[in-house]
């Protein structure tokens, strides 16, 4: 490409010039609709495993922390190319923006490769601490082996993606998120069941399922990529891993790394408390995780969209499209969270219906989910503001609040509710977290002005 045609596409970029509200909708409204798919099909993953069996359940539940850590680690090191790659645009250092892109390619495939031998080596023993039950122990390492042997598609997937959202394209990236989710939707029934002439494959054809979509994703990510955005040039150059780059990527990355690792952490303990009650109180535990996204993963959307303009215009000097920014995800999350509260306070059998619950099963969640819930109107102010953190760089910000939420306030406070016996009382432990945790964040954000936005407008820079 000429370099004056580029050096202008790169000039004109939107995240830089168009209004804040139809910016944030243009970049956020893709991110929340692929977001909203991925919740449904993470739903309706569960629903088909549940018509396998409760145990089955049990397994794929007890398997989400895993999953869950190896995602965080995609993700984290996408936030961390994310918010480098779209300041450096903002700072119109093309060739930096080449590296950090060529980088996140050589880090997802050393990420792979660290999964795959844990999950070849390590998912029976995995299980065999968690539970004794052998059918649970085998549907979960069937499970488990497959998702991380084959997770290449899982960070082909994340980080291409994020090159697209770097770059504004979020179009393209919520292409690639419901091209996967469809086809993940359409393979679960067939490679579960047997259907279509398939072979009847269980817990494992969930898993397969999940691993071919992914692969699809990454397919369409690279020619979106290669064809789509003109931005990043690729070249074997800018593949050749760069310390100063990785350290700078992981400098952000980390801390969300860690953010996500700890609810992984989490999920795990929490785990160890229910099971303790029942099996089936961990399976209803792992459903209302599945259910939560629809609240939470639309936000998540918003953010996704939210970053590289925080970024971009951090890059550009531009305070008061900073603040706008801000202002406007707030409010659209509140929002969300005051829908999201309703259904689960209205519809909370219904919900659980879902995964055919039995009698047993609807006396425990009925009640989980009520009190669950009243947690994400400040969960959704809080996961904005992490998101602000690490578009600013400080994404230390994040971790510290997500280790405050979640092991210094919610696992112990569960452990010490569990010792009255009362499993309702567990549940409390989420909302009286997420209030002190939303009091932090709100602090963190006041700091984050104080010291990062207000002193470029005392600058004199308004735009």
């Amino acid at each position: 490409m000429d370099e004056n045609i580029r050096e202008e596409i790169l000039q004109e970029n939107k995240m830089g010039t168009m209004p804040i509200p139809k910016l944030l909708l243009t970049m956020s409204g893709p991110m929340m609709i692929s977001m909203f798919i991925q919740a449904l099909y993470n739903v309706v993953d569960s629903m088909f495993v549940s018509y396998i069996s409760e145990a089955a359940l049990t397994a794929v539940s007890l398997a989400y922390p895993m999953q869950n850590l190896m995602i965080a680690v995609a993700t984290g090191t996408g936030v961390g190319v994310n918010a480098l790659l779209s300041r450096n645009l903002g700072e119109k250092n093309y060739s930096m923006a080449n590296r950090v892109a060529g980088n996140a390619i050589f880090l997802g495939l050393v990420s792979y490769v660290v999964f795959a031998l844990l999950g070849l080596l390590g998912s029976r023993f995995y299980f065999s601490v968690q539970v004794e039950d052998p059918n649970i122990i085998a549907l979960g390492h069937d499970y488990l082996s497959i998702v991380t042997v084959l997770s290449i598609g899982c960070f082909g997937q994340v980080l291409l993606s994020r090159l697209l959202q770097s770059t504004g394209k979020t179009f393209y990236s919520m292409v690639i998120q419901m091209v996967g989710a469809g086809l993940n939707l359409v393979l679960d029934p067939i490679m579960i069941f047997g259907l279509l002439g398939f072979p009847k494959m269980g817990v494992a054809g969930a898993a397969l399922a999940t691993v071919i979509s992914q692969l699809a994703g990454t397919a369409l990510g690279v020619y979106y990529n290669l064809r789509k955005n003109p931005e990043i040039q690729f070249s074997l150059s800018t593949l050749r891993p760069s310390k100063p780059v990785i350290s700078r990527i992981y400098g952000v990355g980390i801390p969300s790394i860690l953010l996500q690792t700890v609810s992984s952490v989490l999920i795990f303990g929490l785990n160890q408390i229910l099971v303790a009650f029942s099996e089936t109180a961990t399976a209803v535990y792992g459903v209302f995780f599945k259910l939560q996204g629809f609240a939470f993963l639309p936000i998540i959307g918003m953010n996704n969209g939210m970053v590289p303009i925080i970024a971009y215009n951090y890059g550009a000097k531009k305070p008061r499209r900073i603040t706008a920014t801000i202002r406007l995800a707030v409010i659209s999350a509140l929002c969300i969270m005051v829908v999201a509260i309703a259904i689960f306070q209205i519809f909370p059998a219904q919900l659980l219906g879902i995964f055919q619950a039995s009698p047993d099963m609807l006396a425990i969640g009925v009640p989980a989910l009520r009190i669950l819930s009243t947690s994400f109107f400040i969960g959704g102010f809080t996961i904005v503001a992490s998101s602000v953190f690490q578009a600013l760089g400080r994404g230390l910000l994040s971790m510290t609040i997500a280790i405050f939420r979640q092991l210094v306030l919610v696992l112990p406070l569960a452990y010490l509710f569990s010792r009255s016996g009362k499993l309702d009382l567990v549940w409390c432990a989420f909302p009286v977290a997420e209030v002190l945790a939303g009091a932090l964040a709100g602090y963190f954000l006041w700091k984050a002005y104080r010291k990062v936005i207000l002193p470029l407008e005392e600058q004199g820079y308004q735009f």
